[in-house]
């Protein structure tokens, strides 16, 4: 099996995955991988994550233009401006989770830092996550404001919207966003409880013990 069959395979297996659990509902949300030829594979415009074909899926050039397999999904743009900024960036994933949503809404979520230091594996696996403002879906303002974040996080929220996160491959994009909508769960669950968060010196260990990129974990709760 080649590369490129693996991974054809492994975004129809995740997204069926995340799908079914109701991460994301319809034909809403949508994957990208990043091929060693510097071009991708990502899901189709209105596809439902839970019944991809592998064969349909859109193969791009390292350009984003189009080779083989349907239409790419018309949030191409925030795919693209996460890759421009994020080198180690494998693979991302694009979702309408609930809870992620709903803190996106909140009014009092700091842009820098939308969901703090709650749990370790939130720290492992997400590390900090941004607020960019509302755009409308597809809209190619949304990679500007991607782009202004300047490769600072590789997690970032959607306002009104959803998450998108980036991983070193498609395994660590998918568990690194169900860290996320769990995180946000937590988040809404203790929201206005003043809840004991984990200390500067707690997330510093666990940098400094799994060898964290300490450019996208926050030093501060």
């Amino acid at each position: 099996m080649s590369e490129e069959t693996r991974l054809r395979e492994d975004i129809c297996r995740f997204g069926r995955s995340l799908f079914e659990r109701g991460l994301t509902a319809g034909s809403s949300g949508n994957i990208s991988v990043r091929l060693k030829d510097g071009g991708w594979l990502t899901t189709p415009t209105n596809a439902s994550l839970g019944f991809l074909d592998p064969a349909r899926l859109s193969r791009l050039d390292p350009d984003g233009n189009l080779l083989s397999g349907d239409a790419p999904t018309k949030e191409l743009p925030l795919h693209t401006a996460l890759y421009a900024t994020r080198s180690d960036a494998g693979a991302i994933v694009h979702l309408h989770s609930t809870h992620s949503v709903a803190v996106s809404m909140l009014p009092d979520v700091d842009a820098a830092n939308a969901i703090p230091p709650m749990t370790a594996y939130y720290v492992m696996r997400v590390g900090q996550t941004a607020l960019v403002p509302y755009y409308r879906p597809g809209d190619p303002a949304v990679a500007d404001a991607i782009r202004g974040l300047a490769g600072r996080y590789t997690s970032v929220l959607l306002a009104n919207h959803g998450p998108v996160v980036a991983g070193k491959d498609l395994e660590a994009a998918v568990y690194a966003t169900e860290e996320l909508e769990e995180t946000a769960k937590l988040r809404l669950l203790l929201h206005g409880l003043n809840p004991r968060l984990l200390t500067r010196e707690q997330v510093r260990d666990l940098v400094t013990h799994f060898g964290l990129d300490s450019s996208i974990v926050p030093t501060q709760p």
